[in-house]
């Protein structure tokens, strides 16, 4: 699953840009409609998010360990914390994350659904929003293999984490801090990664997220939501 960055558009890139390239050509000579239809955009007036947590100006960049140059405008502390080790696995055992690929905080309060809202608040991001856009049809969306890593990565979460191929509108690139500010499992989930980090053969960079008895778990965390 894992695309070292070589200078060249992995796999996936060449058959998105292909995919492109067909659309356009269609666009051009019939009077066909795009794959989908994106949602209308609202402002979002609160001056707290969607998940509760406050609304702000600014965010700390996170260093993403293991793809260079990649950054990532979070809320420090434990939310950080989370979101980076969900974005460090996706980098890891999906395709490697470049310059660009992760939206962190924003500040433009123009949304097309209310989750996405929690980006506000430096408690979400959107990985490659391009590639996994808010309402997208399911022929762009993400592979089986992805999908198995991406419910792995829930389950390691347990239910702190809410992904945005379970919301609705669909939003496949979407990760959201999914408890309020000051629960209890955002902190025990934190100190559980950030002792991982610490100890050699576990945490990001060591999972096989295909080994039998993690699939059963995260087939089980996923029916219980």
């Amino acid at each position: 699953m894992r695309n070292a960055f070589t200078g060249h558009p992995s796999r996936r890139h060449v058959l998105t840009l292909g995919a492109g390239v067909a659309v356009g050509t269609a666009l051009a000579t019939t009077s066909a409609v795009p794959a989908f239809a994106a949602p209308r955009e609202r402002t979002w007036r609160g001056s707290r998010s969607a998940n509760g947590w406050p609304v702000v100006d600014q965010a700390a960049k996170q260093r993403l360990e293991g793809a260079p140059n990649v950054h990532v405008s979070l809320v420090d502390g434990d939310v950080a914390t989370v979101l980076m080790y969900v974005a460090r696995r996706f980098s890891y055992e999906i395709d490697m994350l470049r310059p660009g690929d992760v939206q962190g905080h924003i500040t433009d309060r123009h949304v097309g659904a209310g989750f996405e809202s929690n980006q506000l608040s430096g408690t979400a991001m959107a990985i490659r929003p391009l590639f996994y856009p808010l309402g997208a049809d399911k022929a762009t969306a993400m592979t089986e293999q992805e999908r198995t890593v991406v419910r792995d990565i829930l389950a390691d979460c347990e239910d702190v984490v809410a992904w945005g191929g379970d919301l609705d509108p669909v939003k496949e690139s979407h990760f959201q801090i999914d408890v309020p500010p000051g629960d209890a499992r955002l902190t025990r989930l934190a100190r559980r990664i950030q002792g991982w980090d610490a100890t050699p053969g576990q945490g990001a960079g060591s999972i096989d997220a295909f080994a039998p008895a993690r699939i059963r778990r995260a087939r089980k965390a996923a029916a219980a939501r």
